[in-house]
């Protein structure tokens, strides 16, 4: 009997050191920069990702924005090979819809919005629709906060440059502009059934938007006057379209996207210009 008492004994000390051994090894954690770092913590930059990847039976899953687990309400664009992965592929009729676009609008007072689009020629409408952000607020019309391509009518050749449109709208000083390249200063090469990495960064500091095609900068960076940073009312906001607009058919002019479209961010901040090469470097 006693044999066993002093075996417990031995046991229960064992095991007081054991753990106490281990909880000083707790206490001794590594330094701040050991730990593994998140490329996009909760209420980061990246406040809207859709890389298309999705393999599953289900469209809607398979177009899911990552950064909030939001899923579109419709997606009926067809799966194809994107730049990374999968992509989708618009016929000109139809588009995904999204209930909005997370916490971009509160946020979005310098911003960019990067994608990459693959379309073979001239759109058969008049403008093509890359996404809009709708708004509550018609007095700025149908268009919301978007971005559309058209494209030169005449005789098309893969190097024909396109008319790209940003329509950007303010509901804090209830004013809205369009910062375009047209004229002389149309984007060529966007249009040759490539894929190509697109991005728009505007900086509240200089009111400016910049437009990056694979990675370069376009010298053609229209200005919002003195604006300053971009508000939009979060509830006035109705929804995200990807490849397309809700309303076109109001505005009786204009279709849903009809190419390729991969990889779609949002980012609450103006990103740098070695950031926005890493994205296209990467295929991202």
């Amino acid at each position: 009997m006693n044999y066993s008492i002093k075996n417990i004994k031995a046991v229960a000390l064992f095991m007081t050191i054991l753990i106490v051994g281990s909880a000083c090894k707790k206490l001794s954690r590594p330094a701040l920069g050991d730990y593994p770092q998140d490329s996009n913590p909760p209420g980061g930059p990246l406040k809207f990702y859709a890389a298309f990847d999705g393999t599953t039976t289900s469209t809607q899953m398979n177009a899911v924005d990552s950064i909030r687990a939001n899923f579109p309400s419709d997606n009926p664009l067809t799966p194809i090979t994107g730049i990374s992965g999968k992509g989708v592929q618009g016929d000109g009729t139809k588009f995904i819809k999204y209930s909005g676009v997370n916490d971009f609008p509160a946020n979005a007072k310098s911003f960019t919005i990067s994608f990459w689009e693959k379309r073979n020629g001239i759109p058969n409408g008049n403008a093509s629709f890359v996404f809009t952000i709708p708004s509550a607020n018609k007095k700025w019309g149908d268009y919301g906060f978007s971005m559309f391509l058209l494209f030169d009518w005449g005789t098309w050749t893969p190097t024909s440059s396109a008319i790209v449109k940003f329509y950007m709208v303010d509901d804090n000083c209830k004013c809205d502009t369009w910062l375009t390249w047209e004229g002389g200063n149309k984007v060529p090469g966007v249009q040759d059934n490539n894929w190509h990495h697109m991005a728009f960064v505007y900086d509240a500091t200089t009111s400016k938007l910049t437009l990056y095609v694979d990675g370069v900068a376009n010298p053609n960076v229209p200005q919002w006057g003195t604006h300053g940073a971009e508000n939009i009312d979060p509830g006035k906001v109705q929804g995200l379209d990807i490849g397309g607009n809700r309303n076109i058919k109001d505005m009786g002019w204009g279709q849903h996207w009809d190419g390729g479209l991969d990889q779609f961010r949002f980012y609450g901040k103006a990103l740098t210009a070695t950031e926005v090469a890493v994205l296209y470097s990467g295929k991202q």
